[in-house]
């Protein structure tokens, strides 16, 4: 039995070892605890048996920074609930045109996975991940973009001083 819940500050001492996967972007203690403070409707976890964390979503404003599921607890649709859960608040909440992301080049599992979700490949970032491996910038439009013109793909990379948050 898996429940989706809010963060809770005791969760910050609860979820390292979802980090544990080299593809999880990991950020630093005040970046979890800005997010929780600022935005704490887009940060979720999904508890498992014996309250153990199987994994954690957070989003702001239709943008997802984090969607991680431990490996022990993949393949049992938990990063499909929490991306769901995410897309209906920037949706009916927010009001967003669209969700987008950002996944290593080289992650193959989570592209086709965003790609069964509806996102499609915005752009490429050129050595978005520590200087070395390119991002992919996926999105989703939301009921707000009738026309999907969120989606339409870049014809070009970008380097990641390039980057800001578009509108449409």
């Amino acid at each position: 039995m898996t429940t989706i819940r809010r963060f809770c500050c005791n969760d910050l001492l609860r979820f390292a070892s979802v980090n544990l996967d080299h593809l999880t972007e990991t950020f630093n203690m005040s970046f979890y605890m800005t997010y929780l403070a600022r935005w704490p409707d887009y940060f979720q976890v999904a508890e498992g048996p014996g309250n153990r964390v199987m994994g954690y979503s957070e989003s702001w404003h239709g943008h997802v920074t984090a969607v991680t599921i431990a490996p022990e607890y993949r393949r049992q649709q938990l990063a499909k609930k929490l991306m769901n859960l995410l897309e209906e608040i920037s949706d009916k909440i927010d009001k967003a045109y669209f969700v987008d992301l950002f996944v290593r080049a080289s992650n193959t599992p989570a592209i086709k996975m965003y790609e069964k979700l509806g996102y499609v490949i915005y752009r490429r970032v050129l050595r978005y991940y520590s200087g070395e491996e390119d991002g992919l910038d996926m999105r989703k439009a939301l009921s707000r973009d009738v026309e999907k013109k969120s989606m339409i793909p870049l014809k070009r990379p970008v380097r990641p001083d390039e980057l800001e948050y578009d509108s449409i």
